[in-house]
């Protein structure tokens, strides 16, 4: 085997965090400042949320993204409700039953190849509504970008919230990686706002985490009675950093010249480089990426011996299917290596 990258592509968790961010905590490391959000770095990064969304927003940091989504999910939903979402949302997935156990919530999950969820999926759950014998529909999740690495467009972001408050219902977008989305599809702060609340999404899970920040997440919400309660909810779930200034200090830095998205473009150029680089071997039937994620189908037993020279996750086993993610600090040298022991593995 030759020489195995010096960065995994198992995640964008597995990256360390951008030099820029260790800096900004240090920075705010000066002194005795409130605790619990009452300092100025807090206030600054809250203003500076408010800029990027285009109007005025209850900011939560809190510690992680099953947190952030267990709390945007509590400040939505009312009692005997569910949450329509995907059988692939992390909700579902990937949050070992939190949403289920902490909120004592029903997931009603929608079949979805690509990740996402339909209009006529919402139209079938809220059949439901009005019925005493069923969890009545109350939210709707989706992520973007998908756990697919697929990509609402504006267009279905926009009916997706249309049709669920034509029905009453609130809609949460998980960004545990919002800044890869808006890097793909247009690199421009605006497009933030217009693939969330322009388009009527009411609560974001703000991901920093997978994106070269360290333990920083943000619940926004705009436009939400329930958000009268949301800093109660917050604490009730444990999602009430502390010393919240480091938190709000990697965000001011994120915010300030959209460093957030020039990291989130970095990783999704990899991405595109990997693709570009197998895209010729047939067995491994790649699709371009949106994102930064690549989904090849990986039989045993490369799969095997791939995966102890340079792991990487499994994904859908049933069809032999692995994922590759690479992160902001990915560089040439690591996809050059990652692509040799590729081929040479397959070759062999």
């Amino acid at each position: 085997m030759p020489d195995a990258p010096a960065r995994l592509f198992a995640s964008d968790n597995a990256s360390g965090v951008h030099p820029r961010y260790l800096t900004a905590i240090e920075r705010v490391n000066v002194g005795h400042a409130l605790a619990y959000g009452q300092d100025t770095a807090t206030r600054d990064a809250t203003a500076l949320f408010a800029e990027l969304s285009g109007r005025p927003v209850e900011v939560l940091f809190t510690f992680g993204g099953t947190g952030a989504n267990v709390l945007a999910l509590a400040c939505l939903l009312g009692r005997a409700e569910s949450i329509v979402c995907t059988e692939w949302a992390h909700i579902a997935v990937d949050e070992t039953g939190a949403p289920e156990r902490a909120l004592g919530v029903k997931l009603q999950t929608f079949p979805a190849p690509d990740g996402k969820l339909k209009v006529e999926h919402i139209e079938f759950a809220v059949q439901a509504l009005g019925n005493v014998h069923h969890a009545q529909p109350g939210v709707v999740s989706i992520s973007q970008p998908t756990e697919m690495g697929t990509l609402y467009s504006l267009d279905e972001v926009r009916q997706l919230c249309d049709v669920a408050h034509k029905h009453g219902l609130r809609v949460h977008l998980d960004g545990a990686r919002i800044g890869n989305a808006v890097a793909a599809l247009g690199a421009t702060r605006n497009m933030f706002s217009a693939m969330t609340f322009d388009a009527g999404v009411d609560a974001v899970s703000f991901g920093g985490t997978k994106n070269a920040m360290l333990n920083a997440e943000a619940v926004l919400l705009s436009g939400v009675d329930q958000t009268r309660r949301a800093q109660y909810l917050r604490k009730q779930v444990g999602q009430l950093p502390s010393k919240m200034r480091y938190t709000a200090a990697q965000f001011m830095e994120a915010l300030s010249d959209d460093l957030w998205i020039q990291t989130a473009q970095d990783a999704n150029r990899s991405a595109e480089s990997l693709y570009v680089a197998l895209k010729d071997v047939a067995l491994l039937q790649l699709a371009a990426p949106a994102v930064n994620s690549l989904y090849p189908t990986l039989p045993e037993p490369h799969r095997s011996q791939l995966q102890e020279w340079s792991f990487f996750w499994d994904w859908d086993l049933s069809r032999d299917q692995v994922r590759w993610m690479t992160s902001w600090d990915t560089t040439d040298d690591d996809i050059q290596r990652f692509v040799a022991g590729v081929r040479h593995v397959i070759d062999r």
